[in-house]
C-alpha cells in the first residue's frame, strides 16, 4: 500500500500531472452502475437528480474509501461518475479543490503539512482536523469530521519476538536499546531511515541511538515478510492500517510520545458541491464514526494480501454494516 506521505514526495512528476488535472480537468473515469438502495442512511434519497463525481489516490485504502463515497452517493439518489485511483495525491488534491470531482477520503496530515506547508505536525488529532478545515475553505474544500482511522507510521515486531521483549511502546523500545544495543535491529526504507520526520527524528525525540550496523534498509513489501518470517529485524517500519500487519500476525508498538504526525481520514469535499447539497454530512458522518484503523487493516488485506477488487471490498462492507443495500 502506498502511504499518502510517500505519495506526496514524488514532487517533480506530480507537478507535471498538476498542470494537467488544473487546465483540463479530469478525462477518464465511468459511471457507477450498481443497484444500490438506502439503508440506515440515503432514506427520502436526498440526493436524487445531482450528477456528482468521486476520486481517490492511487492506494488501495484510498480506493476502497472513494469507492465507498461513491456508492453511498449513488444509494441516495446521485448519478456518480467514478474517478477514483489518480495517481499521487496532488492530483486528487486539486481536483477536489477546483471542482473536477465533488468528493474523496484524504487524510489530515497531509493536508496541515503538505497542501497547507506547515511543518510541524499538531499533536492532538482534533485540533489538526479543525485547523485543517478552517485554512482549507479558503482553498475551495470543505472538510467533514474524521474518522479515527489513522494511517501513520509504526514499527511493527512479530508477536513470537513480542513474547521475549513485551514492546508496547516506542519509550520500551528506546529503554531497550539503551539496555541490549545489540537486541535492536530494524528494518526500514530508505526514505525513512534518512527523514526528519522519520527514524532519525524518532531517535531524537525518544532519546535512542540504534548503531547503523543494526539498520537494514529495504522495499516496504520485502520489511514485513522479514520482521514476520527471520531474526534479521527485531522491528520494522509499518503503517498503521496496512493489512499486511494482520496477516502476517505482527504487534505495533505505540508512538507513546507523539513524534508521528496523525493522518486521520475524513471526507474532503468540493466547497461549492457541499453548499448545493449539504446532506452529503449526514451520507458520510456515520462512515467516519464507524470507519477505524483496524477496520481499515481488514479491509485493506481483503484487497492487498487477498487479491479482492476494492470495489466489491468496499460494496460488501457498506452492506454489511447495514449502510445501504443491494437493489
Amino acid at each position: 500500500m502506498r502511504h499518502p506521505r510517500t505519495a506526496l514526495l514524488a514532487a517533480t512528476g506530480s507537478l507535471a500531472l498538476l498542470a494537467v488535472v488544473s487546465g483540463c480537468g479530469l478525462k477518464s473515469g465511468s459511471p457507477l452502475v450498481d443497484d444500490v438502495l438506502p439503508g440506515s442512511i440515503g432514506q427520502g434519497l436526498p440526493l436524487k437528480g445531482a450528477s456528482l463525481t468521486v476520486t481517490s489516490k492511487n492506494f488501495s485504502e484510498n480506493i476502497v474509501l472513494g469507492q465507498m463515497v461513491g456508492l453511498v452517493f449513488k444509494a441516495a439518489g446521485a448519478e456518480v461518475l467514478d474517478r477514483t485511483n489518480l495517481p499521487g495525491s496532488i492530483s486528487a488534491r486539486e481536483a477536489i479543490a477546483k471542482g473536477d470531482a465533488d468528493a474523496m477520503y484524504d487524510y489530515t496530515g497531509t493536508a496541515w503539512i503538505t497542501y497547507q506547508g506547515n511543518s510541524k505536525p499538531i499533536t492532538d488529532p482534533q485540533a489538526q482536523w479543525r485547523a485543517v478545515r478552517d485554512a482549507d475553505l479558503k482553498n475551495g474544500v470543505t472538510w467533514l469530521p474524521q474518522s479515527t482511522l489513522n494511517n501513520t507510521y509504526s514499527l511493527g515486531i512479530s508477536q513470537s519476538n513480542n513474547a521475549k521483549y513485551h514492546l508496547k511502546t516506542l519509550s520500551d523500545v528506546a529503554a531497550l536499546s539503551k539496555k541490549d544495543p545489540s537486541a535492536v535491529t530494524i528494518c526500514v526504507e530508505n526514505e525513512f531511515a534518512s527523514r526528519e520526520d522519520g527514524l532519525p527524528g524518532m531517535e531524537k525525540a525518544y532519546g535512542m541511538s540504534i548503531p547503523a550496523s543494526n539498520i537494514q534498509k529495504m522495499d516496504a513489501g520485502i520489511i514485513y515478510t522479514q520482521v514476520s518470517k527471520s531474526n534479521s529485524c527485531l522491528l520494522g517500519e509499518v503503517f498503521t492500517t496496512d493489512g499486511r500487519i494482520q496477516a502476517m500476525n505482527l504487534a505495533t508498538v505505540q508512538d507513546d510520545k507523539h513524534f508521528f504526525p496523525n493522518y486521520n481520514a475524513a471526507p474532503a469535499v468540493h466547497r461549492r458541491t457541499y453548499e448545493k447539497y449539504p446532506a452529503i454530512a449526514a451520507l458520510l458522518d456515520p462512515l467516519s464514526a464507524r470507519l477505524t484503523t483496524g477496520i481499515a487493516r481488514q479491509l485493506n488485506a481483503e484487497v492487498d494480501v487477498d487479491g479482492r477488487d476494492p470495489h466489491d471490498v468496499a460494496l460488501e462492507w457498506l452492506v454489511r454494516e447495514g449502510f445501504i443495500k443491494k437493489g
